[in-house]
């Protein structure tokens, strides 16, 4: 979810924030200090000639401080995969491959809340919602005392090193990391050595993890563990092949208690795969005024008994992990059913998996998903965490596996894949997690890679570009106050240049031709922009395509009524080639209507229930054109408006004739109408 430039802040506002980031920033460096004071501080030897390869960093660093080898690696795989992210911090503030985090970059990093002022992100208009924009001190980041948010500051005083250098430079980060892990074993009293047995490192690990919470800690170790025991090896951002030798190590788990973190009991019925750090922070179902729809911020539901869940929806916060956690414990405000914290991964369950969030901005969508919100921004520079990119794709295959929901792109959708409900509002829905989000790596992580299925003749094409090399040059990521699709201009400044799962897509083969045209953000008929908001002329990692045409080393797909082109050469393909179905009008039809959700037929709805309008969106679906199809839905339509359920048909789902298919017609997802396509294999027709 995100905050729309629309939503400004006073004078006063911005001057109180400006003087808590001031007297925060104070409080840091002085806990900072005190860090590196309670850590057994050591003299390293002189240090030798800079290493130029990255894998020899890596070694050189475990033998001037005392730390395995391999440890250090796993370590590092686990919170950067080795990479140096150039210049730009995590969500958490954390630097380079050992994630060195600067709580002073968090509390400098603009946050936003969930939702735009007036913004209904109910998306049902039988019952609108308005909430009020949060005020500026429930946006601040908390807790800016935990020494998980400043080891860099740490990291400094044991090294040496200044906190620029920490900060840009891989060599000295990896150092700095290396130093904190032993100087952690040697608080826990265990050996230290380059040649000492990695099984012995298990508390210093988990330290690193930041946890406050045992669990939590204990789940990062156990995955870095587990990454030794696998091994690794890949090319880093800034071109330097690492490699993780597999090994049998059995870690001894004793030293955890050893670290005094929050202990507590799993309560009964949290909806979490055992293993992960998970605790439970209800959102209310509470009235907040005397109208029977004065209630927040969630509805009571019985799902999957009365409704299937289809969706899981990927979001970010657009803000800190316990403001945002502030947020959906309000009432008056908005609820999702996961919040997970970018240092450590760890995660919050908010509502129980049977009851509807509102987080989606479209209510048949909401009906029908689950919300996951991801400490983040989706374009402010930072980037996301592995930590949390791993628990979070533990969490979802957990869910998928318990709901039947398939593990594929049609099913796991970003927030900006939903589709807008009628046309006034497809220009303000959401656009997180937004285009760096490693959706590639995400699925490789829940066991779901995408493959090739296919060949240049079946008709679909799997979106799948090199991430890290695949590095658009969006504008506007320093401007934006994240959010708003089209804001007042100027938004040409550039953002870091870093991988990006979206692939550009254009009117013609041309890297010169204007991008594609998407009329639910564009009026006016223009095309779409660089500004990183603006996804019109964007498809993403796992999205699949009907193929319109291929030519040269440029394939164009069908793409909200129109062939959209992706620079796609034989040498370095963007795309996989696929199979499947895909649907195109029945004879006879020259256009149909592409809808936004899945309403039912009039006749469906009982008495003293509204119909709700079946409403097209401002697309139309041509003949002779094709989409991938992502499954067929029943017609159906949630009723919830009351606290107490007390309203005609309320908590009950209305399902009618109608039956709906769900389509990839552009950036978002869409639905027609089955009665109005044929389905087709994917190669039937398909360009030769």
């Amino acid at each position: 979810m995100q905050l729309s430039a629309r939503s400004t802040r006073s004078t006063r506002s911005t001057e109180s924030t400006r003087s808590t980031r001031s007297r925060s920033r104070r409080t840091l460096l002085a806990a900072a200090a005190a860090l590196a004071l309670a850590v057994t501080p050591f003299t390293a030897g002189p240090a030798a000639a800079e290493p130029l390869d990255r894998q020899q960093q890596y070694a050189a660093a475990a033998a001037e401080f005392g730390v395995p080898e391999s440890v250090l690696l796993a370590v590092s795989y686990l919170e950067s995969r080795w990479d140096t992210h150039p210049g730009n911090p995590s969500t958490s503030g954390g630097y380079g491959p050992m994630h060195l985090t600067d709580a002073a970059h968090v509390t400098a990093q603009p946050a936003g809340g969930h939702i735009d002022e007036g913004e209904d992100p109910r998306g049902d208009e039988a019952r609108p919602l308005t909430v009020a924009a949060p005020a500026a001190t429930e946006l601040a980041p908390a807790a800016l005392g935990d020494a998980a948010l400043q080891t860099l500051q740490a990291a400094a005083a044991l090294t040496g090193a200044s906190e620029e250098a920490l900060r840009a430079d891989p060599t000295t980060n990896i150092r700095g990391g290396a130093a904190l892990l032993a100087a952690y074993q040697r608080e826990l009293g265990g050996p230290v050595g380059a040649a000492s047995d990695p099984a012995a490192w298990y508390g210093a690990v988990a330290r690193y993890s930041g946890a406050g919470a045992e669990d939590t800690a204990a789940a990062f170790a156990d995955e870095v563990y587990g990454q030794l025991r696998e091994g690794a090896s890949r090319t880093t951002d800034d071109g330097h092949l690492v490699t993780l030798a597999a090994r049998e190590v059995n870690p001894d788990t004793s030293t955890l208690h050893q670290l005094g973190l929050r202990r507590g009991e799993r309560p009964d019925g949290l909806e979490c795969p055992v293993g992960l750090g998970c605790e439970w922070i209800p959102a209310p179902y509470e009235k907040y005024g005397p109208g029977a729809g004065d209630y927040g911020n969630h509805d009571l539901g019985n799902r999957p008994a009365q409704q299937k869940i289809e969706y899981i929806v990927i979001h970010d916060t657009e803000g800190y992990f316990w403001p945002s956690v502030g947020l959906v414990k309000r009432a008056d405000y908005v609820g999702w059913h996961y919040t997970l914290r970018s240092v450590d991964g760890h995660i919050a369950q908010h509502i129980k998996a049977k009851d509807v969030g509102w987080h989606a901005g479209n209510w048949y969508v909401n009906a029908k998903s689950i919300g996951l919100e991801h400490e983040g921004f989706a374009g402010h520079g930072t980037w996301y965490t592995e930590a949390m990119y791993r628990t979070s794709a533990k969490l979802v295959r957990h869910l998928a596996l318990r709901f039947n929901i398939p593990l594929d792109r049609h099913h796991i959708i970003g927030h900006d894949n939903v589709p807008g409900t009628v046309p006034s509002t497809v220009a303000g829905m959401h656009w997180d997690p937004g285009p760096y989000w490693d959706w590639s790596h995400y699925f490789d992580l829940l066991k779901a890679p995408f493959r090739t299925t296919g060949t240049a003749h079946t008709g679909l094409v799997t979106i799948d570009p090199e991430f890290a090399d695949n590095q658009p040059a969006f504008t506007g990521c320093s401007r934006q106050p994240p959010g708003v699709p089209n804001p007042p201009p100027p938004v040409t400044d550039p953002c870091p240049l870093r991988g990006s799962s979206a692939v550009l897509l254009r009117t013609a083969p041309s890297h010169d031709a204007p991008l594609a045209v998407d009329l639910g953000e564009h009026p006016d008929g223009s095309p779409g922009t660089m500004y990183v908001p603006d996804h019109s002329a964007r498809a993403s990692a796992g999205q699949t395509y009907a193929v319109a045409e291929v030519r040269g080393d440029w394939t164009a797909i069908w793409y909200l009524g129109q062939k959209a082109w992706f620079h796609n050469p034989a040498s370095a393909r963007t795309a996989k080639w696929a199979t499947g179905f895909v649907v195109t009008p029945k004879p006879g039809k020259a256009t149909i209507p592409v809808y936004g959700r899945g309403y039912p037929e009039r006749d469906a709805y009982p008495t003293g229930v509204p119909y709700q309008a079946i409403t097209p969106l401002q697309y139309t679906l041509t003949a002779g054109q094709r989409y991938a199809v992502g499954g067929v839905l029943p017609s159906e339509y949630y009723r919830a408006v009351t606290f107490d359920g007390s309203s005609p048909g309320d908590w009950t789902v209305v399902s009618g004739d109608l039956r709906y298919v769900q389509v990839q017609f552009g950036h978002r997802i869409g639905y027609v109408n089955l009665d109005d396509v044929l389905i087709l294999p994917s190669p039937v027709g398909a360009p030769q």
